[in-house]
């Protein structure tokens, strides 16, 4: 069917195109990971002076150590 050479060449040229499959999807995976960490709103507990983040979009959050809520930082 094939000669040894063409199929060897075949062969590696699906080999690469999966790594380059994987190395995308993982390549995106971890840039959404980052962005998703990335954006949070800041808050300042002003019982304990604990500085700590909440998901975007959110005005108002417990402190996870005293329990009080607070206002989001604005700068």
């Amino acid at each position: 069917m094939f000669d040894l050479t063409t199929a060897a060449v075949i062969y590696c040229t699906l080999v690469a195109i999966v790594f380059l499959g994987l190395w995308l999807w993982n390549d995106r995976r971890d840039h959404r990971t980052f962005e998703r960490e990335r954006r949070k709103t800041t808050f300042h507990c002003i019982r304990c002076d604990q500085l700590y983040t909440a998901v975007v979009g959110t005005e108002l959050a417990k402190c996870p150590r005293c329990g009080h809520e607070n206002t989001r930082l604005k700068f």
